[in-house]
């Protein structure tokens, strides 16, 4: 069953008319009403009526992420502040916060798409959803909240954090849907299996992990784990929050995304020229929709491929590909291009690992070095120095082979890499510091 079954399935010509529409009438809008983009506008000598179809907006200018920052706080918005209805922020954790705004039609649209979204993963408006997304700033709580509640679903708003509390109304309540980022559905496993609870035993049937890249291999850890189908769901704040793609429970081969209100690019991260059907590129995206804070072009950052083939499930809308890694999270070592869900893989496919791991970047004289420290399962704890030196050679072995870097391998103990309430933090840059 589709949720919105005339906009999920419209024939891909009907789609292109209606994105060419919605298009040009963003552009009149934000040159009319964002003094950023005018400017943009004027200086690619570029009008709103110059979009005469979709190629067009190859000549639109791109958004970046500074871009909001130097607007901070409101200086992005379309609408006077009596119109917007709520405010998320970034965290603001690795320069200043990027601010967005939602007019009352924008929440409206991001609650209807996120009930698109829980429909497509599985989940039924009799269900029970323990949303364990943060509520707050981070869109993931409300969003997926909201998404819930226009599905007619049960919402169990946990939020993040008290994670044996977490898994005791996971027993108690016995909910059918989890929303969480993965890393956190495995540290839900590990804490039920120390309380003596098996999650896998409970009556949980779907999980919808995203808000950070996440590999096949550990999604096999999770469904293993949990006795879930698990589901990739994928959104950024600046766009709208979860709920931009989604995996259809039927096929579960690549996202469907949003595109009658998100109009999706693959572009070169490095020269902005768009790439191939079926190439991996840079994810760009031009909401279609939005009020408050309508955006053209944005460079997310997320490198993937886009799919218009027809999928079984019945959905007409292009498909991305699960995020491989974000072009700002690529490692170089030594002239070496390494993404950590490539090293994620090796890890998860080695007997006695954990997916627990992180990786440390330092410069040693004019040369960087990685080290990954990944933690050994309770089972191989106690085994014998020789078979865990034997494991660490493997794994440098499998690491240089596959990806052609050389890399220091270090077993650490069960528990001993710090867990994460909501995004797992993997990497440990030490190259700047002192």
């Amino acid at each position: 069953m589709i949720y919105d079954i005339k906009n999920e399935t419209m024939p891909r010509e009907d789609l292109e008319k209606l994105q060419l529409k919605r298009l040009r009438a963003l552009c009149e809008r934000v040159y009319a009403n964002v003094p950023f983009y005018r400017k943009k506008f004027d200086e690619l000598g570029v009008k709103p009526h110059d979009i005469q179809s979709l190629k067009d907006i190859s000549l639109l200018p791109f958004t970046v992420k500074q871009d909001l920052r130097d607007q901070y706080p409101f200086g992005m918005f379309s609408v006077p502040k009596d119109q917007i209805v709520r405010i998320h922020s970034s965290s603001g954790t690795t320069g200043k916060a990027t601010v967005v705004g939602y007019t009352q039609r924008d929440i409206d649209n991001w609650g209807q798409l996120m009930a698109r979204s829980f429909m497509a993963a599985g989940a039924t408006a009799s269900d029970s959803v323990h949303n364990a997304y943060g509520y707050g700033l981070f869109t993931g709580g409300l969003g997926a909240h909201y998404g819930a509640e226009a599905l007619g679903a049960t919402v169990i708003p946990i939020s993040g954090g008290a994670t044996r509390r977490q898994v005791m109304l996971l027993k108690d309540f016995a909910p059918d849907v989890i929303c969480c980022t993965p890393s956190y559905a495995l540290f839900l496993a590990e804490t039920g299996e120390e309380m003596g609870i098996d999650i896998k035993e409970l009556p949980l049937r779907i999980g919808i992990f995203g808000a950070e890249p996440w590999t096949d291999e550990m999604r096999l850890q999770i469904e293993k784990r949990l006795g879930i189908t698990a589901i990739d769901i994928y959104g950024l704040s600046e766009i709208m929050g979860p709920g931009v793609a989604i995996e259809c429970w039927q096929a579960q081969n690549g996202l469907h995304i949003q595109e009658d209100h998100f109009l999706a690019e693959t572009i070169d991260p490095e020269t902005g020229e768009p790439v191939g059907p079926g190439e991996e590129g840079e994810l760009v995206f031009t909401t279609l929709t939005k009020e408050g804070i309508p955006l053209i072009r944005y460079r997310t950052r997320d490198l993937t491929t886009l799919d218009t083939t027809p999928c079984k499930c019945g959905r007409t809308t292009a498909r991305m590909k699960r995020v491989t890694g974000r072009s700002d999270d690529m490692l170089i070592i030594r002239g070496v291009n390494v993404f950590p869900s490539q090293i994620e893989s090796i890890l998860i496919e080695t007997e006695g690992l954990t997916p627990h791991y992180q990786l440390i970047v330092e410069r040693k004289g004019n040369l960087d070095t990685l080290e990954i420290q990944v933690e050994v399962s309770d089972s191989m704890f106690s085994d014998e120095i020789k078979n865990l030196q034997r494991v660490e050679s493997k794994v440098m072995k499998n690491i240089k082979e596959f990806l052609g870097v050389t890399a220091r391998v270090r077993l650490v103990n069960p528990k001993e890499i710090e867990r994460s309430m909501g995004k797992a933090k993997r990497i440990i840059d030490k190259r700047n510091e002192g």
